[in-house]
């Protein structure tokens, strides 16, 4: 038997797990940015006192808008609705919080890869990164209203 061919069905095999694995990554990840959103917007002065200590710029705002985008971008991740949009905001706020309150970690990306890696922001940052470059996968709001509008 031929290499090629194999490696062909095995490639087809393989893909059939994109779509469920988006899905467990969305509906894991997209709670989680929800959760700790809302935990942050429950808890404002708390956070707000935070962001003071690290010395952002208006912490009030700044902890309503990160709250309020973890929240929100989280359920739309979830979901799988506005899916890719709603990562641009998220990958930005765990930038922001690489920049932040993980500042030695984000320094330390070339010299110390297990400490950036290691971060709270990584896991949520590589989250909202492969739902932007794949997208939500079949097991989405997206895809239905995508089949609605197409028929």
């Amino acid at each position: 038997m031929q290499l090629r061919p194999m490696l062909a069905r095995f490639d087809a095999l393989a893909a059939h797990l994109q779509s469920p694995l988006l899905l467990v990554i969305r509906l894991y990840w997209g709670v989680s940015f929800a959760q700790t959103g809302w935990g942050k917007l429950m808890n404002l002065g708390r956070t707000a006192g935070y962001f003071e200590s690290l010395s952002i710029p208006l912490p009030k705002l700044n902890a309503i808008m990160a709250g309020a985008t973890e929240t929100l971008g989280g359920v739309l991740l979830a979901l799988g609705l506005f899916a890719r949009p709603a990562s641009v905001p998220l990958i930005f706020t765990m930038l922001v919080a690489y920049a932040t309150a993980d500042r030695e970690a984000l320094g330390a990306i070339v010299s110390d890869p297990d400490k950036f890696l290691t971060a709270a922001p990584f896991l949520f940052l590589l989250a909202a990164l492969l739902v932007l470059a794949f997208g939500p996968g079949r097991f989405s709001v997206d895809r239905l209203l995508a089949r609605k509008t197409s028929d």
